[in-house]
């Protein structure tokens, strides 16, 4: 195989990643997330105009992701498109492990399960203290019974 071959190659395969990236994200993103056009024309258009179809996906119909930095998903198009307004989408749930509030309530939950153990604790070994004092002292002549 020559230089024209292997580079043809090359393309070929650099065509496939794509093909195959673009397709992956735009099947697992929301479809009222997608730009311009709805998600199915999207997958047809990656799938039957290759290279073509991943590249106009990824730059006009690939969401706006927020990377902290920008106004946040859609900064830059229009308030009518879609994407142009966080206020007209709905919000979308968070994992538990990034919502605050759920762990404050898991810091607190553990927080008040340790407490009341704890008392539970104090509580069971000041009974074993009286026992053995009442031991000590002779007043109470059963031996202590273990639960």
């Amino acid at each position: 195989m020559g230089a024209m071959g292997r580079l043809l190659f090359l393309v070929f395969l650099a065509d496939l990643a794509l093909l195959v990236i673009a397709l992956i994200d735009c099947l697992s993103t929301d479809g009222d997330e997608i730009r311009a056009l709805p998600k199915a024309v999207w997958v047809l258009l990656i799938l039957f105009a290759s290279p073509l179809g991943p590249i106009a996906y990824w730059y006009a119909g690939r969401p706006r992701r927020d990377d902290g930095a920008g106004a946040g998903a859609g900064a830059g198009a229009p308030a009518w498109h879609p994407a142009g307004s966080a206020a007209g989408r709905a919000p979308r749930d968070l994992a538990p492990d990034d919502n605050p509030e759920f762990l404050r309530e898991l810091s607190a939950r553990t927080r008040r399960t340790e407490e009341e153990r704890l008392r539970r604790w104090e509580a069971e070994l000041r009974r074993r203290e009286e026992e053995l004092r009442r031991d000590e002292n002779g007043t109470d002549s059963d031996p202590p019974t273990v639960p």
